[in-house]
């Protein structure tokens, strides 16, 4: 039980030099992991071919996997003794002033439960001496925030007032309140500290990261109260860069630690920064969903488990950054190959109809941006370039039925513009940490993500940094003109597959009249011909109209509808070097800088 004495004693930088040794440990785990991940596992994958070095790079991961864990839970223990320290700060404080308030009016405290003696004194309206005394402390009680002390009634004195009493007993008051409140946060951190252990012989499984889950909530719970009110959430991304390097790097330790998940997914901090918090929150995630059986987690875990497998993979360039990941809604990941603060040029790809953070996503939409990544690199080789797969917000999903009304999400423009804001803040986090004086922003949507790409481009201010556009089999963008898109519609390409019926989606109007047609015949086909726009999309003007006024890039027109078993096989062609060279050709020129270089094709 802690004592008055030893709570005045305690040497508060101790907690946080122990803290800072564990940091220790923490970081060199960390560089441990990176060891063995490139210049060991990547290595020894690279250059053998064999029974025993599959044998041994399994054993390389698994060690990788040792030193990741190690790295995660010697943060939380960091974060814990640094916050213990500071939690400490106030009660210690207060025990202190009540202390020498006691001792500069002649009082003593006495035992350990910090009882206040005070000396014999004349009652104030007779003269009459009174004796002196020794008054116990109570703690009392808070309410709203406020402290109350305990309520006391009558004369303990008999016979006049010791004028000394009612002060000692405020003091003694004070110093059983700073006890009992560091008693209490003394057992909280004890509680935590005793959780953060791991048995002999640990086996790194999802398990093990089901329980690290546990554990960073816990910390997170405990010690986050006072570092959380500091992040500066409701600020822009350049106020965001400037708080974090602001931050000393035993401060910057402590939020990845308790905070990854926070850290990871904020517009402003630089990317490097954001890939150690997202991988580390990665991890915890697999160990969350792990668990768990509900279709939702399992397709998510699939998708997490993919991404991580590919992060793994070290030693392939373009480098892989993740600078998001979350299993909000229908998941989020934001990935990069190429780091974008120090490339020239840099891409943000926005996906579309029924993407999700599952396994599909994992694999095909992360080979389109670091397909684009490679070819944009070849096109100018003088150049860096960074391509990003932003699944920030959640897209429609179709529910596998044949029920219009069912479906009828996809044709809503409700998750593009739920999306767009988030788009804007992830590009302007672009532009702050990007260290070239002028880079070379691409926005790029396909099929529904188009159309959050033209709501962010209208959105005040327009999409930030941006200096081209590209819209791949898009059914609309809410705009009937590229120079609506908020830059000019000379910087706005356009590629549209023949064979894309998604990329012909009908307006409203045009569904309206072939029904009419169909019901009322000559007269309907009259009326709904006059109703009908040939250039209008479901969101608007055809992106491949001239009317639209961008530039159409050429496509290969992909195969038919159903000729695979799938209606739509060419809406996924455009990124595709070996299915669509053409096309993955002309966006890599474009996101390279070098739209000059791009073959076209007439418009609709």
């Amino acid at each position: 039980m802690l004592t008055w004495l030893q709570l005045l004693d305690l040497k508060l930088s101790e907690f946080a030099h122990a803290g800072d040794g564990w940091g220790a440990v923490s970081r060199g785990a960390a560089a441990s992991r990176e060891l063995v991940d490139a210049e060991m596992e990547g290595a020894l994958a690279k250059t053998q071919n064999s029974d025993s070095a599959t044998s041994a790079t399994q054993r390389l991961g698994r060690l990788s996997r040792n030193y990741h864990y190690l790295h995660s839970e010697c943060g939380l223990v960091q974060a814990t003794l640094n916050s213990l320290a500071r939690e400490l700060m106030a009660p210690q404080r207060q025990l202190t002033e009540a202390v020498r308030e006691a001792e500069s009016l002649g009082y003593r405290v006495l035992g350990d439960a910090g009882s206040v003696e005070f000396p014999a004194a004349p009652d104030g309206a007779t003269g009459q001496e009174v004796a002196g005394g020794t008054v116990a402390g109570s703690p009392g009680f808070d309410v709203l925030g406020m402290h109350i002390p305990m309520p006391r009634a009558g004369n303990p004195d008999g016979v006049g007032v010791n004028p000394h009493r009612a002060r000692a007993q405020e003091l003694a008051d004070r110093v059983a309140h700073a006890v009992a409140e560091a008693r209490e946060i003394d057992d909280r951190f004890d509680q935590a500290l005793s959780k953060l252990k791991a048995a002999p012989g640990l086996t790194v499984d999802d398990a093990t990261w089901t329980d690290a889950a546990k554990d960073a909530t816990a910390v997170r719970d405990l010690a986050g109260g006072s570092l959380r009110d500091e992040i500066p959430t409701g600020k822009g991304p350049a106020e965001r860069k400037q708080w974090w390097l602001g931050l000393s790097q035993e401060k910057r330790e402590e939020y990845l630690a308790v905070f990854p998940d926070v850290i990871g997914n904020l517009d402003g901090i630089p990317a490097a920064t954001r890939n150690e918090a997202n991988r580390e929150n990665l991890q915890l995630l697999i160990g969350k969903l792990a668990g768990r059986q509900d279709e939702r987690s399992r397709t998510q875990l699939d998708g997490l488990l993919e991404i991580d497998r590919k992060l793994r993979e070290e030693g392939k360039q373009p480098p892989m950054f993740l600078l998001g990941i979350g299993d909000e809604g229908n998941g989020r990941a934001i990935v990069s190959y190429g780091n974008p603060d120090v490339s020239q040029n840099v891409s943000a790809y926005v996906p579309g109809l029924e993407t999700g953070l599952d396994k599909d996503f994992a694999k095909n939409d992360l080979k389109r941006a670091r397909d684009t990544a490679l070819d944009a690199a070849s096109e100018d080789r003088g150049t860096t370039t960074a391509s990003i797969v932003w699944l920030g917000y959640d897209a429609p999903q179709l529910t596998g039925t044949d029920d219009m009304l069912a479906n009828f999400d996809v044709a809503q423009t409700a998750d593009a513009k739920a999306g767009a804001p988030a788009f804007d803040s992830f590009m302007r986090g672009l532009t702050v940490t990007n260290e070239n004086a002028d880079p070379h922003l691409t926005a790029i949507g396909h099929s529904y993500g188009s159309r959050l790409v033209g709501a962010a481009a209208v959105e005040p201010g327009g999409i930030p940094g941006v200096d081209d556009i590209v819209l791949v089999g898009s059914p609309g963008v809410g705009v009937n003109r590229a120079g609506d898109l908020g830059i000019s519609g000379s910087h706005v390409f356009v590629g549209a597959a023949d064979h894309d019926p998604v990329s012909w989606a009908p307006s409203g109007n045009q569904v309206i009249g072939g029904a009419l047609g169909s019901l009322l015949g000559p007269v309907g086909t009259f009326v709904g011909g006059s109703l009908a726009d040939p250039t209008q999309n479901w969101f608007g003007r055809d992106p491949a109209s001239e009317a639209f006024g961008a530039t159409r890039f050429a496509v290969s027109d992909g195969p038919l509808p159903f000729s695979d078993g799938s209606p739509t096989p060419a809406h996924s062609n455009y990124f595709s070097p070996e299915r669509d060279p053409v096309s993955a050709k002309n966006i890599a020129r474009i996101v390279s800088g070098h739209p000059d270089r791009i073959t076209t094709e007439p418009y609709r």
